[in-house]
């Protein structure tokens, strides 16, 4: 072994004994959350009373649980954004005190407005530190597999997309916190931060194959597996010019990547003939070019998402990449991340109640007026919540829309897995469709329908969303166009898997006449509720929902 490889490696040993021991006081913590996220909620009260939004909802005159919550209702970011305005101009004691905006994370929210999530040191800090528990667990159980600190492939994207009045930057959470690593962490990457500055969804996909072919692989993070199952299938369908590049130490031209990309690329493309030879006889062999072909199952791990909707795309990875151990991420958003995973096989993870303080609105009270809302130490084994975080980065009594499910505890800590955004969203690639959007998108296009519901359609090679209509409803093909491209004017995540070829072109099921008004009679008669405060949902969520109408005919977009 090099004398370099063999300090890093021993360095990284010993900088892991202290992680450790910090893990184990953390699930020891887990024995009493009653009494750590009392703690939590009055130090960040306490720091919080002098910002604007303290001072506007009393947080000095708050002396417990019971006050807070009289004083802040639950609300979604709306609630927020006229805050979160004053921030982006300079003002961070409008939402923060004593704290540094170091970004603002945007991600889509429940209107046609980005989200802008603010990342303080702070917040940095506490995302750090769960991440690197994330690592230490899953080093502890695949001791021989991640050993020697070999490289680890993760896309991320632009960090910078823009910058506010003050000149805070916007973007990608993943791309900043990979920019702002340390020298020796960032080293393991195969994959430069600048990567993340890449448009086109082929160079992307294409330019992460190129740098990590021929290199020992230990570690594959993605968010969404559908980013691992279009890595495979770009690695197949490019093979022949993938190989020719790591045989010659090239980049493929035609590639679109901006030439002071390439250039900061220049000395990580380097030749590997032998490795492309190798790969190039089991592509002649087998006809095809996957993964597990590139690299040993048995010596590489996977971490992605598990839970919500991920189910179709997990079954699709094993013939990418074989057998490797696949560990959930957790439950984490740009607004923070609430769980850590222990083991593998499981969307589940134990609340991170260091970190943020959390309340859970039963999924049966959501609607409610004035609904039960429980504590982590409340919560029951495989009860449904809504997840209600108060974060310390100015995020409070969130409404996410998470709904996740209670499946154990650490000590007295629950764990949970996500379960998906509720009944108002739909989420098969990381679009997260909303009821608003597909409200806001009708609206737009001035259809005149009887009854109409949008519905997620899984299909392997290219899921896609459905609008169910009645015959007498049923649209041409310009009218299908229309309402995809308003989709994608309305909600950005949504626009970027279409461009990217992960989701298709929104298609028409036609449903016999008389459909919904049977539909809707039923679903009264179940809720209890009355015909005069009856709506029906224009989009549902369930993957199986369309199986459960009577379709006599898809139709689409031409």
């Amino acid at each position: 072994m090099p004398l370099l490889r063999y300090l890093m490696i021993r360095a990284a040993r010993l900088a892991a004994v202290p992680i450790q021991r910090k893990l184990q006081r953390f699930l020891k913590s887990c024995d009493d959350p009653a009494r750590v996220q009392t703690e939590l909620l009055n130090r960040l009260l306490f720091r919080q009373s002098t910002t604007a939004f303290g001072r506007d909802h009393g947080f000095s005159a708050i002396r417990n649980l019971d006050d807070y919550r009289r004083q802040v209702p639950v609300a979604p970011y709306e609630r927020l954004a006229p805050y979160i305005e004053r921030v982006k101009r300079g003002e961070t004691n409008a939402l923060i005190a004593d704290d540094q905006v170091l970004l603002f994370a945007l991600t889509s929210g429940t209107t046609a407005a980005r989200k802008f999530i603010p990342i303080t040191a702070r917040y940095l800090r506490d995302y750090r530190r769960t991440w690197t528990y994330w690592g230490i667990r899953a080093y502890r159980d695949h001791r021989s597999r991640l050993l020697g600190l070999r490289p680890i492939v993760q896309m991320v994207g632009d960090p910078d997309e823009f910058r506010t009045e003050a000149g805070i930057a916007c973007g990608n959470l993943s791309g900043f916190t990979a920019s702002v690593q340390r020298r020796i962490a960032r080293r393991q990457y195969a994959i430069p931060p600048i990567c993340g500055k890449l448009v086109d969804p082929l160079a992307k996909y294409y330019l992460a194959l190129r740098l990590s072919l021929g290199t020992p692989v230990a570690l594959f993070l993605a968010a969404n597996p559908s980013t691992l199952v279009t890595l495979g299938r770009t690695l197949d369908l490019h093979k022949e010019s993938l190989l020719r590049d790591l045989h010659d130490g090239t980049l493929d031209p035609k590639l679109d990547i901006p030439a002071d990309i390439r250039l900061s690329l220049k000395r990580r493309l380097r030749a590997r003939p032998d490795a492309a030879r190798a790969l190039a006889a089991i592509a002649e062999k087998t006809g095809r070019l996957r993964p597990l072909d590139a690299w040993d199952p048995g010596t590489i791990l996977i971490g992605t998402w598990t839970g919500g909707s991920m189910g179709p795309y997990l079954k699709q990875v094993p013939p990418f990449f074989g057998d490797a151990p696949i560990r959930d991420l957790g439950l984490l958003a740009s607004e923070g991340r609430f769980t850590l995973p222990l083991a593998n096989g499981t969307a589940s993870g134990v609340l991170d109640i260091a970190s943020h303080f959390y309340e859970f609105i039963p999924e049966s009270e959501i609607d409610s007026a004035n609904p039960v809302v429980l504590g982590a130490h409340e919560l029951q084994l495989g009860g449904s919540y809504f997840l209600i975080p108060t974060t310390q980065a100015g995020l409070y009594r969130y409404h996410i829309s998470d709904l996740v499910r209670v499946t154990g505890f650490v000590g007295r800590t629950p764990m949970v897995e996500f379960l998906g955004k509720g009944n108002r969203f739909a989420n098969m690639t990381g679009e997260k469709l909303s009821e608003h959007h597909v409200t806001q998108a009708m609206a737009k296009l001035g259809w005149a329908l009887s009854a109409y519901t949008v519905a997620p359609v899984w299909n392997e090679t290219q899921p896609h969303y459905a609008i169910l209509l009645e015959d007498i409803d049923a649209p041409d093909a310009g009218r299908l166009r229309a309402l995809d491209a308003a989709l994608a004017e309305v909600n950005i995540e949504y626009a970027a898997k279409r461009q990217s070829g992960r989701l298709g072109p929104i298609r028409a099921a036609i449903l016999p006449a008389g459909t919904w008004a049977a539909w809707d009679r039923g679903r009264l008669a179940t809720s209890g509720g009355s015909a005069e405060q009856y709506k029906r949902p224009c989009l549902q969520g369930d993957l199986k929902f369309i199986e459960t109408m009577p379709v006599m005919r898809v139709e689409g977009a031409g």
